[in-house]
Parts: C-alpha cells; sequence; structure tokens
C-alpha cells in the first residue's frame, strides 16, 4: 500500500485544504497510480496540506491512498453535501487523467465551475482531454477552462482538442503524473501464486475492448489477431505470455485472446488485486510488452521494457512518439503482419535503443515534475494571498 506521514492527525493537521477530483475508486490502475502521484506532489511541497480526495468510491480510496487526509464520494450523494465539503477547500485539483471527455467532461467541470463562484483557485493538473464531440462537454470546456487559474495537460493531442473546441486561454504541455510512480516489490511468491513459471522469458500483454482499438474487426476476429501476437511471441521468444488487466472489463478479453491461441499453456492472466506501484514492480520482471493501454506503456517505458503500443486513442499514439517507440495505426486483420514484424525487429534492435528510451523517459519525468512545480507555486501563492486561512474542521489551524 502507499506509505503516509501520520504524523498530524487528519483534523488537526494545519494549513491550506485542497481538493483532488478525478475518476478515482479503483475503476482503473492507470488511474489509482496518478493519485498516488498527485497525493506524493502534495505532500512534497506542501507536507501541511489538508487533502481532500472527491471518490467515485470513497472505501476504496480511504482503504488504499492514506496519502490522502479525508475522502467524500461524489457519486450517488446529495449535491449538498458535495458542495458543503467544497465550499472548505483553499484549492480545487483537476486530475489528472484522462478525465475530459465525452460524456464525462461536463460532470467534473460542473464541480470546478461551482469552486469558481466561491472564489476558489483551480488548477488542471496534467489532464488528458478527448475525444470530444458532444456540444454540451465542449461548451462546458469553453466556459470553464478560461477562469481556471492553470490548466495543464499531459500531451499535444490534448492541447490541440482544445484548440479545436475553441478554449481560448494558456495551455502548458507537460507529461503523465504516472511517470514518477515508485515501484513496490513483486515478490517470488506472488510470482509463484500467480502460476508464472521461474527461469522463463516474460511478455507483458495489454488488451481492451475492441470499440475505438480495432472498428473494423469483430470482437471475435480481434481476438484472434490478438491470439496470433502472443502465439508469436511464445514461438519467437520461447516466453510465457502474462495479460495485465488495466481494468476490470480487461480481464474476460484477455481470456477471449487466450482462448484463441494455439499455445494457451503459456499464457497468464494476473488475477490478484495489486497496488499501481505492485504492478510496476511486476514490470521488473518482464523482457517485452505489447499492448494497449497508456499506462501499462507508461510502465513498461519506466521499467525500461521494450514497448511496442498497439495505438487506439491519439493519447497512446503522442506516448508512442515521446518515447520513440513504433506507431502502428490501429490494430486491423491486415495488419497482422506488419505487427508481427515490428514485434520481431523491436526485439533485435532493442540492445541498441535501450539507452534512447531511457533519456526519453528521463526528459518526460523532468515534464511530469513541472507540473508538481506549478501546482506548488500556485499553493504558495494562496497560502500568501490568504493568511488567515478557514478553521479545519474538528480542530483549529
Amino acid at each position: 500500500m502507499i506509505a503516509t506521514d501520520d504524523r498530524f492527525p487528519p483534523a488537526d493537521r494545519p494549513g491550506l485544504r485542497v481538493g483532488v477530483l478525478g475518476s478515482y475508486g479503483g475503476f482503473n490502475i492507470g488511474d489509482e497510480s496518478i493519485l498516488a502521484c498527485v497525493l506524493g506532489c502534495l505532500r512534497a511541497r506542501c507536507a501541511d496540506a489538508h487533502v481532500v480526495v472527491f471518490s467515485r468510491d470513497a472505501r476504496h480510496t480511504r482503504a488504499n491512498h492514506r496519502r490522502a487526509d479525508e475522502v467524500v464520494d461524489w457519486e450517488g450523494v446529495s449535491q449538498n453535501q458535495v458542495l458543503a465539503t467544497l465550499s472548505g477547500l483553499d484549492l480545487l485539483i483537476l486530475g489528472g487523467g484522462g478525465v475530459l471527455y465525452d460524456g464525462q467532461a461536463r460532470r467534473y467541470l460542473r464541480l470546478v465551475g461551482a469552486a469558481h463562484t466561491r472564489g476558489i483557485p483551480t488548477f488542471a493538473y496534467a489532464v488528458g482531454v478527448g475525444p470530444l464531440h458532444d456540444a454540451d462537454d465542449r461548451e462546458a470546456l469553453r466556459k470553464v477552462l478560461p477562469q481556471m487559474d492553470e490548466v495543464v495537460v499531459r500531451d499535444e493531442e490534448s492541447r490541440l482538442v482544445l484548440e479545436d473546441v475553441g478554449v481560448e486561454r494558456e495551455v502548458t504541455v507537460t507529461a503523465d503524473p504516472a511517470l514518477l510512480l515508485s515501484a513496490e516489490q513483486f515478490t517470488d511468491r506472488m510470482m509463484r501464486e500467480e502460476g508464472i513459471p521461474a527461469g522463463t522469458r516474460l511478455v507483458a500483454m495489454s488488451v481492451r475492448e475492441p470499440g475505438r482499438a480495432a472498428e473494423r474487426l469483430d470482437e471475435s476476429d480481434y481476438h484472434a489477431l490478438l491470439a496470433d501476437v502472443a502465439d508469436f511471441l511464445v514461438h519467437r521468444l520461447d516466453a510465457c505470455v502474462v495479460f495485465m488487466p488495466m481494468e476490470r472489463q480487461d480481464v474476460r478479453h484477455a481470456h477471449a485472446v487466450l482462448s484463441h491461441m494455439t499455445s494457451p499453456d503459456r499464457g497468464r492472466i494476473l488475477n490478484g488485486a495489486y497496488s499501481p506501484g505492485q504492478i510496476l514492480g511486476f514490470m521488473r520482471h518482464v523482457d517485452l510488452a505489447v499492448g494497449m493501454r497508456l499506462h501499462f506503456l507508461i510502465f513498461a517505458a519506466v521499467s525500461g521494457v521494450p514497448l511496442l503500443p498497439l495505438p487506439y486513442a491519439g493519447k497512446v499514439f503522442d506516448f508512442a512518439r515521446r518515447v520513440g517507440a513504433p506507431a502502428l495505426v490501429g490494430v486491423a486483420r491486415e495488419q497482422a503482419g506488419l505487427l508481427l514484424a515490428e514485434v520481431d525487429r523491436l526485439w533485435d534492435e532493442y540492445p541498441e535503443r535501450r539507452d534512447e528510451l531511457h533519456c526519453r523517459v528521463q526528459a518526460l519525468r523532468e515534464l511530469a515534475l513541472e507540473t508538481g512545480e506549478r501546482c506548488g507555486a500556485l499553493l504558495a501563492d494562496i497560502q500568501e494571498r490568504r493568511p488567515h486561512l478557514r478553521p479545519v474542521p474538528g480542530g483549529a489551524r
């Protein structure tokens, strides 16, 4: 689990009250890794802040993110209750992660807008933007984002989407906060419990639902294509393929791919409940990574593992470009030969490209640190402008 500083009980901790709003609550390992890094940034730059996380599942967040002083549900509860918590903040942080997309953007921005009406500063923490075609969501961005104190996005694709929407304000591009996640040990015992054989090469794979990942394939063809890739890796590298679910629904698709393999005995699916740091720690055991989920690819790159992205969205294309990885255009049956050739070439050329990957990842980590520095500067400015802070509920500051 994530380490915490228990020197101050939540009600007695002095300092600013900072809210963090995102897609948190155990639905996605990538989002959980982002929250861990945002909380780490706040503790490093404003150790005495009282941090309130707005979660989609407060019970999960309380159990897994002890650096948060307070966790409140913001879905399925009275909005008056949520707004009462919001009103006591000195800063509201939106994100990070991909929160501004069709069908969801206006929900997050409604709370950001409510902060503005109460005079509360707001900061977009390396958020992901898009796809955005819904007229109401686009209008919400045009209305709310120009009022934010600072907007930082995690990739160039997100800035381009904001330009297309018509958001008129300065936008800073940094990198995903999860690049700064600390690895935790994935032990030999965990490996045995997952049935992963010792002393063999391991290839990690990340699969997800077809949708935008494979629009021209039906589900069966999509699973069969990925099974062909997995079988190729088994025979080419004499490897075991380990499917790493990053969201709950990924498990079903991993099983479907496994069922299409000619060598299903050489495949495994991680079934345990692990922290983001442990998933990152698992990457230390891996020889090659092929997959779709963005944070799966981030974990591979941070761990120095050769990676082949299977792009389905702009954020994956953008990350592939920034780390110098091959970037195939989508996943389609007619691309099977090209896909296998890229895997083969990646394995052969990686020893010469290892140093380049390391340098590119270090540059991205520096950009991720810049987000924290910008947030810290805003916190310092707020503290300077508000010397007499509101009392923390339950105790004086």
